[in-house]
């Protein structure tokens, strides 16, 4: 394989010798910060922005909150930011690693700290939010395919112990916001066009009438796909209005639709068959046409009142549709089996929720406070119901029914914040969360050879969380923070058991970690920030792959686990016109404890032992991205980014590994101003300009050891926006 990362050398086997592995990347932080400021000396205009961020749910800035939290700008003009994937906008983001799949069968495969890499489609273990509404299901199941890149405002990644506060399945959160109507009205029309047949079109209106501001993005993606059996057609749309009703009050209205038919899945790659073509799709791929449709629609109401110079609260509820049907290739011989479900899965999802929290400010003993005291309920029901993938000789197609249950969720929450800035020098930062989570099967598809199914399980945890922060100058913060986590299995881990037998696997607990964090952020100038942060996640009962074969995972808990590392990143204006953003990350994610996995199915004695220090798959020990741009306003406008990660085991016997790679994208852009308020963007994007091969993402545990997805060659991206 081209473009491998080495391993660092020697024994990781404290948080201070973590911190010293990327000793390199810091000294050249140190390098730059004198340039910067010697830049900043000169240029007093240049500043960090004033960011006002929802993701500690406090009215302090980012900078003053005692956590790992990035907001990332989304400028839908950029030539490096097409809006084909959420990717695009995580360049020098520490902690988060998206990784690109090729395939849009099963959305982008997000990790934060090492939690979600094991996931095998959707993200799990990270909550997900869109305008402030769950883009993640009450069983911690989420996506990002619906975010909208081309109305978006920003971006915010909360990382480490106070993602707990957003409940189950928090480690780490994601939120993207919509931008504001603008007081002129504005349209934009682009169209982008690339490598693989790939075709982008977008149109995105925003503005303000009366008082009402809105911003109603519609996109349109097309492509063929890099591998073969991979075409994809996507339909986007966002809106978002924000009414004025007077006296300190403000509705905002969010509708979100995504529709995405036939999607086919080329599945995973053997290690020989990704040497042999890695633009190749499994032949059962096409023997199945394995492939998958989903539609999405989805309402938010958000009220907001400020009811004193102290006091706000804040209303929220939503409700959404979710219907997904996907054709597996799981071979007929399988599906004789009586209790098997079948090889297509069919599940339609009602699903809403709401949430109000109240918000005081205050003095005490001589500090400012501020208290956040909320509660939310969230529900879904889900019909699931599977098919057979074949009618007699036919195979890909809908045939006999083989399930047919109501999958319900119920999680009622309440939590606190407070934080109290109690002397000049210090703050504390307080948090408790209470959930409880119920889980029911009400199984409909009762034959002699398969009996009723139905039952139910419950969950509850209380999850507490603290900070402490000291500002040691106007420019440093240093702070320490600690939180416990709470993970329940998501019906996509629940729905198959490991021994093969129908019904759901009820036997699973959930997991449940102890974070702890150390962390400083410094101003190094008005326009740069450099932030560093140590951080240890300790889980038990542990959510792993049991058997992963035929297209159908099966969970277990396996014990104790450690994810442990260090994060650094640098952001910024380095001199007029030029922004930097770099994060790189370390991390040491192992098996505590040892014990015994599956190897085949269906496994009713796991017999296979995985040492105690086994690296946790799918998890890079070191990876981190860099970006580099200039330009502003009309003119040329460049940009680079390089991206590298490194080697990670395929399953949990460490048997098989994907290489490291690093990457590099370049892209130009030149805007015309066409008149007072109408200009053209003209774009070019470069993706992986030294055409390395390199396997984009991995399925763990794949029981076929089909564990590869391969990334695609050098391809380009050429774009048109017009705005007016």
């Amino acid at each position: 394989m081209h473009g491998s990362m080495g391993r660092p050398t020697g024994t990781v086997g404290s948080l201070y010798r973590l911190a010293m592995a990327p000793l390199a990347i810091a000294l050249a932080f140190a390098l730059v910060a004198p340039a910067a400021a010697q830049t900043a000396a000169t240029d007093d205009a240049t500043s960090l922005p004033a960011i006002q961020v929802n993701a500690s749910r406090l009215d302090i800035p980012p900078f003053d909150v005692p956590a790992a939290l990035s907001v990332i700008h989304v400028d839908p003009g950029n030539a490096g930011q097409p809006g084909v994937n959420f990717s695009e906008v995580l360049a020098g983001v520490p902690g988060i690693l998206a990784r690109d799949r090729q395939n849009y069968a099963q959305d982008e495969q997000i990790s934060i700290r090492g939690f979600g890499s094991r996931t095998t489609f959707g993200v799990r273990s990270i909550r997900v939010f869109m305008d402030g509404i769950p883009a993640t299901l009450p069983d911690g199941q989420g996506q990002v395919s619906q975010f909208n890149l081309d109305s978006a405002d920003r971006v915010e990644v909360l990382r480490g112990p106070f993602s707990v506060l957003y409940g189950n399945a928090a480690g780490g959160v994601i939120q993207l916001y919509t931008a504001d109507g603008t007081p002129t009205p504005q349209t934009t029309l682009g169209v982008y066009g690339g490598s693989y047949d790939s075709f982008r079109f977008m149109a995105d209106t925003r503005g303000t009438v009366g008082p009402v501001d809105y911003n109603i993005a519609a996109s349109e993606f097309l492509s063929d796909g890099y591998r073969a059996h991979s075409r994809v057609r996507r339909e986007s749309d966002n809106a978002k209005f924000g009414i004025d009703l007077g006296q300190q009050r403000k509705l905002t209205v969010v509708l979100n639709r995504i529709n995405q038919p036939d999607t086919q899945d080329p599945l995973g790659l053997t290690r020989a068959q990704m040497e042999q073509d890695s633009r190749q799709a499994t032949a059962v791929a096409a023997t199945y046409n394995t492939r998958k449709s989903a539609q999405q629609n989805q309402v938010g109401l958000i009220y907001e009142q400020t009811l004193s110079a102290s006091d706000q609260w804040r209303a929220m509820a939503y409700y959404g549709y979710r219907s997904i049907i996907q054709y597996l290739s799981i071979p007929t011989f399988v599906q004789k089996n009586p209790l098997q479900s079948g090889g297509v899965v069919a599940p339609a999802t009602n699903y809403g929720g709401a949430d109000a929290h109240w918000t005081h400010r205050g003095q005490l003993g001589g500090g400012m406070y501020e208290a956040v005291l909320g509660a939310s309920g969230d529900y879904q029901i889900q019909r699931r119901t599977g098919y057979e993938n074949f009618v007699g000789s036919t195979l890909g197609v809908k045939g006999a029914l083989r399930r047919n249950e109501h999958d319900n969720v119920n999680n009622v929450a309440e939590y606190a914040q407070f934080y109290w800035h109690f002397v000049p020098q210090w703050a504390l930062l307080l948090g408790l969360r209470h959930d409880t989570v119920r889980f029911s099967e009400h199984d409909f598809y009762i034959t002699p050879s398969n009996p009723d199914d139905s039952g139910h399980v419950n969950y509850s945890a209380t999850t507490p969380v603290v900070g402490l922060q000291y500002r040691a100058t106007d420019a440093l913060r240093v702070y320490a923070s600690y939180g416990r986590g709470f993970e329940t299995p998501s019906y996509n881990e629940l729905g198959y058991r490991s021994d093969g037998q129908a019904g759901l696997a009820f036997d699973l607990k959930p997991a449940r970690s102890n974070n702890v964090e150390l962390g400083a952020k410094w101003q190094a100038t008005k326009g740069v920030e450099f932030d560093a942060a140590l951080f240890r996640a300790d889980t038990r009962n542990e959510l792993a792959v049991a058997n992963n074969t035929n297209g159908r995972a099966t969970y277990r808990n396996a014990g104790h686990t450690r994810r442990e590392g260090v994060e650094l990143s640098a952001t910024g204006e380095l001199a007029p016109d030029w922004r930097l953003s770099a994060g790189y990350t370390h991390l040491r994610a192992r098996f505590q404890d040892g014990y015994l996995a599956c190897t085949g199915s269906p496994c009713t004695v796991p017999t296979t032992p995985v040492a105690a220090g086994s690296r946790i798959p799918g998890v890079p020990q070191d990876y981190g991205s860099l970006r580099l741009e200039h330009g502003s306003g009309t003119g040329w406008r460049e940009g680079i980014t390089l991206t590298g990660v490194g080697s990670v085991v395929v399953n949990d016997f460490g048997t098989d590994r994907a290489a490291g790679y690093a990457l590099v994208d370049v892209d130009a852009g030149y805007t015309f101003a066409l008149g007072e308020t109408t200009r053209l963007d003209l774009s070019a994007r470069i993706s992986n300009l030294a055409d390395r091969r390199y396997v984009g993402s991995v399925i763990v545990n794949d029981g076929n050891g089909r564990y590869f997805e391969p990334g695609p060659d050098r391809s380009y991206m050429l774009g048109a926006r017009l705005t007016f």
